[in-house]
This record gives structure tokens, sequence and C-alpha cells, in this order.
């Protein structure tokens, strides 16, 4: 029985997955003045004092204890002071992590750090720059149970001030030439926040691009061979440096873990190399990518509960505005899924064919496609004069009224009754376009069946009670922002509206420029 159990034990140790995860803190700052804080987190201003440090800290702990991960990676910790304040606070709450590291880049308001359940036996900082305030890349080695496991903690160049995208191919190249120095066969995953969404090559904004397109996240560090996204069943067969972002185990919807003004975004990823599909040592875990979503992460409104800061105030209420992500690791094998053959094929549709199905099994391609109307992120597209229209919701930002695209589609919904796209990208730009034959006239609202998501142009009547009375005809009208709304009785002169639909056919009007009111 003896010799059974000291035969087992191996087994034992890994009786439970490992799991693995990355979490921006929002702005971890300590109540000791050095220098090189932001301008919010001056010790004795904006209310910043050692009561809102110790608030800070409590509402960071609470999301580690409940997240519970063996490795965490932390992103926007300002030093190894309030690092030390934080692991005392685990560890008085119950929530001890005995192994830790963090960068020490001089210049640099925030830092990245490290905690652990499992021993370090090595630590360095890659340096990305020698500009002051650009942060360096954490290396850790981590010893599990015999397994030695490299991670990589990253806070890549904001796309905020000046964020262009050359500053973020600068981390990634980092990484790449020490991941080159490295074994051939060493086991590592890269994580943290980098500031880049997992499709970046799609979403990549003109007023950033100083690259031609090339993008850190996708290109240099080779999460994208060719013209697509690297696959997970591809993983095996891959040559040295390339990677597979986890955000595609996730339906395309979830794919998020930070909102900017409405804006959902993947800045925080989990990356991984062939070596962690392999069999040997260490493997992920299929399917086991997640986003934290802890109720006490979000506000009534569905917004997340970010740290508050209004009006120059720190409000001691709220905890980040990013979201963990992690994921489980094992020493059995990685077991893959069975995928369909020529799953990066990309079918060519129509706008007809998004009314004939409900969602979409793989992503399609649309050519052709004329913006015939844009408001905001939204906009309505067709691909012909008498051919159906579509609405695409939240996702034309890239788009231009009046031009001609080729769009990729990865995402629709019919809300209410209207056909929506929900996540498109623009493959390409084939200049303006006249774009006016594209929207109707008041003579489609005489006719019956009248379809959905066209553009109407100049139209007059009378509102009232959120009707508008046309040539004796009534339809229902709905002014997106409520302050538009004119008084009942008036007469009102429509530039353009789109026909759109909640619960039953209604013109949407969406800006003032949309409409005027007649004397």
């Amino acid at each position: 029985m003896r010799y059974l159990s000291l035969f087992l034990l191996p087994l034992l140790l890994f009786s439970t997955p490992i799991k693995v995860a990355t979490y921006n803190v929002e702005n971890l700052f300590d109540a000791v003045y050095q220098g090189s804080e932001y301008e919010a987190y001056i010790p004795g201003k904006h209310n910043w004092n050692k009561r809102m440090v110790e608030i800070k800290l409590n509402h960071t702990a609470e999301v580690i204890c409940d997240l519970d991960a063996d490795i965490l990676g932390l992103q926007e910790v300002e030093s190894d002071i309030v690092f030390q304040q934080l692991i005392s606070r685990l560890d008085k709450v119950g929530c001890p992590y005995k192994y830790a590291a963090i960068t020490h880049k001089k210049d640099a308001s925030i830092q990245v750090a490290l905690l652990s359940r499992y021993p370090i036996t090595k630590e360095d900082d890659i340096q990305v720059s020698y500009t002051a305030g650009v942060r360096n890349v954490l290396e850790v080695e981590v010893d599990i149970e015999g397994n030695p496991l490299t991670l990589f903690v990253n806070h890549w160049k904001s796309k905020a001030y000046k964020g262009y995208e050359s500053k973020r191919i600068q981390y990634a190249k980092a990484l790449q030439s020490r991941i080159a120095k490295m074994p051939e066969k060493k086991e590592y995953i890269i994580l943290g926040d980098f500031n880049s969404d997992y499709n970046a090559y799609l979403t990549l904004e003109d007023k950033i691009n100083d690259t031609k397109g090339k993008t850190a996240f996708n290109d240099v560090l080779k999460t994208k061979v060719g013209p697509y996204l690297v696959e997970e069943n591809e993983m095996s067969t891959v040559e040295r440096g390339v990677h597979y972002t986890l955000w595609k185990e996730l339906p395309v919807d979830q794919r998020w873990s930070h909102k900017f003004y409405g804006k959902k975004s993947s800045l925080d990823q989990i990356v991984l190399p062939k070596q962690m599909f392999d069999g040997k040592g260490l493997d992920y875990i299929n399917n086991s990518f997640k986003v934290f979503k802890a109720s006490y992460l979000f506000t009534k409104k569905g917004y997340i509960n970010q740290w508050r800061y209004k009006n120059g105030k720190h409000m001691a209420k709220g905890y980040s505005d990013h979201l963990p992500v992690y994921a489980y690791f094992d020493t059995k094998s990685y077991v893959g899924e069975r995928k369909k053959q020529n799953s990066q094929k990309i079918e060519k549709k129509s706008i007809a064919y998004l009314y004939d199905i409900e969602f979409l099994e793989d992503k399609i391609q649309l050519d052709d496609v004329v913006v015939v109307l844009k408001r905001g992120r939204n906009a309505v597209v067709k691909q012909s004069i008498d051919g159906r229209g579509v609405y695409l919701y939240g996702c034309a930002n890239a788009l231009e009224e009046g031009h001609k695209y080729n769009l990729l589609v990865e995402g629709i919904k019919t809300y209410n009754g209207l056909k929506e796209i929900t996540y498109a990208y623009k493959l390409k730009d084939k200049g303006p376009v006249k774009y006016e034959k594209y929207r109707r006239t008041a003579e489609t609202l005489s006719h019956k069946g009248m379809p959905q998501n066209e553009v109407i142009k100049e139209i007059s009547g009378l509102y009232k009670n959120r009707l508008l009375y046309v040539n004796g005809k009534k339809i229902p009208i709905y002014f997106k922002k409520k302050k538009l709304t004119p008084p009942n009785g008036s007469r009102l002169k429509i530039h353009y509206a789109h026909l759109g639909y909640y619960k039953k056919l209604q013109l949407v009007i969406y800006s003032k420029k949309d409409f005027e009111i007649l004397e």
C-alpha cells in the first residue's frame, strides 16, 4: 500500500488544474509621493490619501480573492511599495500568495507584476525602450511541481495620447526577440493588457495607423498567418513564434473585457505557443478561457464598475475599468476538437441572405456594400439600388457615408424585428459613389409591404402622437434623442430617416440635421 501511495503522489499533485489569469487593476497607487505619479494620484490632491488607498486595496483584494487564480499577472501597479501592501492585504484576508515579482522601470508611472502560488525560480525585466515612461515586460519562470513555465506579463502602450501602432510594435518585437533566444520546446504563456484587440488588423484606426496596416499583436506577435487569425487546430503544425489568442475560444459577442465610451474591446489577452498544445509538460485545457464577471464588477445599468473619479475627486467606489480573464492548464494532454475542413475559407454572400438566417455559423464577406446613411457608430448599407438594406449596429466606426466597401461580417441578430449586423470589419474601401440614388422617396411609404432598413429622404408631414401623417398615410416615428422630439402638432420636413423596426415599422430620426420644423 505504501508503494501504491508513492506511485499515485505525482498524479494527486495535479488533481486540480492550474488557473492562470491577468487583471488590469486600474491605477493601484500608494500614498507616498515619488514624483512619477499621474496627476490624479498625487498624495494630498484630488482626495487621494491613505484612506483612499486602503479602500482601493480592499476592492482590488476582493476581486483577486474571488478570482482565485494560481498565477496572476497584474497591470497598473505603481511600485513595489503598494505591491507589498497588496500582498499583505491578500494574506490578511485569507488569500495568500507566497511568491511575487514586479518590474522596476525607472520613470514609469506604473509597473506590471505577478502573483504566484508556485515558486518563482527566475525573474527579469525585458527592456522595451530606454525612453522614459515606456513600461518593461516582466519575465518570470515558475516551478510547477517540476514543470518549468515562463510567463511574460505585458502592458503595451495605450491607443490614447498619440498611441501610434509603431509604439506597440516595440513591445511585440522585444517579446519575439526574447522568445527566439529560448530553447525551442520551452513552455511559456504571454498575458496582460495589450491595448490591442485580438483582431487588431481589422480594427486599427486610421489616426494611429503609422505602420501601413501592420499590427503588433497580429503581424509581429504572429497571431495571424497570411490573411487569417491562427486557428486552434493549426497549432500543432505552426512554426516557432506563431501564437494563438484565446479570445478565439469564445463566441464573437462575448469577446470583450473592457469598454471605452460604450465600445467593447478585447485588450486583455492570454496568448499561447504550440508548446501548450503538444501533450508534453503543461497543456491548455480546451475551452477553459473565460472572462471573470462577478456581479459586483458591473453597475446596475450594466456598465463595468470602474474606480470612480468624478469632478477631479476620487469617490471611494468601484473596482477597475477592466475585467479579469483566465484559463486553465494541466499535465493532461490537450484535447482538441474536430474542425471543418477549409474553416478559414470565407464565403461571399448577399445582404438578402442575412434575412433568411437567424445567426452566422461562420464569418462571411459582403462585397460592394454602399453606406447609405451613417450616424455615430451605426449605419444603413445596401449592395444595390433595389436590393435589401441592412443595419450596422455599433460597428460602423471605420466606415464613411457614401463610400463602397467590402466587409467581413462575423455576427448578426434580430432585435425587436430589426435585422442587424453586430460585428463587421472593413476589408477594402472602394471609394466614394453617387449614393443618393440608394435612398427612397416619400412614395415608398405608400407601398404595401414596405421593406425595413431603407433610408427615406425629403418627406413632409404632420407630427402627432408619435405618428407622422404623410399623404393620407400614417407611420410611427421615433426620435433617437428625446430632446429632439418636436411639439405635438408640428409640421416637419424630414431630410433623412431610417425605416427601422421596433415591433412594427417606424421612421427613426438620429440627428438634428436630419429634419426641420416648418412654420
